[in-house]
């Protein structure tokens, strides 16, 4: 428990005043990107990467992490008002949170999903801060060979376990491998894949890639994408549950919380998986499962726990073993390598001021992020009616100058517009931009670890079974290769059942009604991201 001295001490990291200023900041920052459907944290996280570069590391990641877990919970209050979910995870809340808000109670499911985010949340940083440690000091005894697993096994849980197609995603790795190997080779220094330019000499930079993938190819494929018919702006009288609203949602509360947990450590589980599992978890375990889809309280609490939850515990990978989770938390290990800080085992011990006061603001972060979320509810929708036209070209402007401002560079400008045509062709195709992402981060680890590893061995892949964590990594990875159909068979029936209750219909839209003010329930506006 002496790791408990250092956990109480970033608090006084995280309470300097400037720290507070970009938590504030950052959560606040993140509800309103999850208010506003195309963008997401991950590409404003990409966008923000060259302003953090003359920041404190620990004031950068505050500002950071802010952006991720806030988004999480502003997505909810364009599902339950509009039915049009500004994050992936919120798309199961739309289900029962629309039909409460048409029901008269938006109030109910708003303040459930803030009181249940915050639960959630805080749970998950508990469990944060006391397994963070254990996993760091259990990582401290990998050498080569297990790094080179860790990141083969990193990749392939997302690839593999991820949403949407599973082929798709390994693609979509293998590219990112590929595109690792530019620059030149980190054992005999000779240049590879450059075409003898100058500018690819040292390799692609990872804000690059970030701000083209999530950023500019965000942008053109929402461009590209009809506006879906909105029914105007919705009102609502008071976003506070009733007593009775808390008392039927603490059980689902409490099982989004652990299952969130769990779930956000996994990688290529994350956010929406843990709301599509709260809900199916909270439909099966109810005594009429016929309320759900109906607007049953559970249906919000539990998804929205569960989110949240798992937001925040997908740091764990990532702090303590230097393998991010997901695409969004890719970004994040690109913003800790620009500091010069290398999230792993050595962090905790490194750098704990980063460690322990990225983790303590979080704390700090949900008191926040309940307090203005209730207040705050109105402004933000009314931030719907800014229109893309505007909110584009402003954001596409700022992606260049702050991609210009990492090296200086034109060059640099037109790769971010390559790489965000494709994004655009990724996303237009169905292939995710995460898990390229991922395997270019962990690329170089791999090559590295595993070139190490076969020195160590004179050629001998014996090293990599020759310790009990080198044999528990391998066999991770055989049952991971072996899951994955079965993984990716039980998302796709999940998904459809929730596409078939909310009747979706991406080729052709249902119009408004044109005689009222309301929104066709039956529809569900395009596109949602995926984080």
């Amino acid at each position: 428990m002496d790791f408990l001295n250092d956990a109480l001490g970033g608090f006084d990291v995280v309470l300097q005043p400037a720290n507070l200023l970009f938590c504030l900041l950052g959560v606040t920052l993140g509800m309103l990107i999850g208010v506003l459907p195309g963008l997401g944290p991950a590409a404003t996280i990409a966008i923000l990467l060259p302003i953090t570069y003359t920041m404190e590391p620990a004031s950068a990641i505050i500002l950071l992490a802010g952006i991720f877990y806030g988004a999480q919970y502003g997505g909810t209050i364009t599902s339950v008002l509009l039915r049009l979910p500004g994050e992936a995870s919120s798309v199961v809340t739309a289900l029962d949170g629309y039909q409460m808000a048409r029901q008269g109670r938006a109030g109910a499911a708003l303040g459930i999903a803030a009181v249940g985010s915050f639960i959630g949340g805080t749970i998950a940083i508990v469990g944060l801060t006391f397994l963070a440690p254990l996993v760091a000091s259990f990582a401290l005894d990998f050498g080569p060979a297990e790094y080179s697993l860790l990141a083969l096994l990193g990749i392939l849980l997302v690839s593999s376990l991820g949403n949407g197609s599973a082929r798709k995603a390994a693609v979509a790795a293998t590219i990112g491998l590929l595109l690792a190997t530019v620059g030149r080779d980190p054992v005999t220094a000779v240049g590879r894949f450059s075409f003898g330019s100058d500018n690819l000499a040292d390799g692609i930079d990872f804000v690059i890639i970030a701000m083209g993938l999530f950023g500019v190819g965000e942008i053109l494929y929402n461009m590209a994408t009809p506006p879906s018919p909105s029914g105007g702006t919705p009102r609502f009288k008071r976003a506070l549950p009733t007593g009775a609203d808390l008392k039927q949602s603490s059980g689902a509360i409490a099982r989004g919380s652990v299952s969130g947990f769990f779930l956000g450590i996994l990688p290529g589980g994350g956010a929406t998986v843990a709301s599509l599992v709260a809900y199916a978890t909270e439909k099966k375990l109810a005594k009429k499962p016929q309320r759900f889809g109906r607007g049953a309280i559970e249906g919000v609490a539990g998804p929205e726990t569960a989110n949240n939850a798992a937001a925040t515990s997908s740091f764990i990978p990532l702090l303590t073993l230097g393998i991010p989770a997901n695409g969004t938390m890719a970004i994040m290990f690109g913003a800790l390598m620009l500091q010069g800080i290398t999230p792993g085992p050595s962090l905790i011990n490194e750098h704990p001021d980063v460690f322990w006061g990225v983790i303590d603001s979080m704390y700090i972060g949900n008191i926040f992020l309940l307090l203005l979320s209730i207040p705050l509810i109105g402004i933000f929708v009314r931030l719907l009616s800014v229109k893309a036209t505007i909110l584009n070209p402003i954001t596409v402007l700022i992606t260049m100058i702050g991609v210009y401002t990492v090296r200086n560079s034109v060059f640099d400008m037109f790769l971010v517009i390559v790489f965000g045509v494709i994004g655009y062709l990724m996303k237009k195709t169905g292939y995710p931009p995460g898990p390229l992402v991922l395997a270019f981060v962990l690329g170089g680890l791999l090559e590295t670890s595993f070139r190490q590893s076969m020195r160590l061995s004179d050629g001998s892949l014996a090293i990599f079974v020759a310790s009990p964590i080198a044999i528990t990594l391998t066999i991770a990875i055989v049952l991971a290769i072996v899951a994955a159909p079965a993984m990716a068979w039980a998302l796709r029936r999940q998904q459809a059942k929730t596409a078939a209750t909310l009747n979706v219909r991406p080729q052709a839209p249902e119009p408004a009604p044109e005689s009222t003010g309301e929104q066709n329930p039956a529809q569900v506006p395009e596109p949602v991201r995926q984080d």
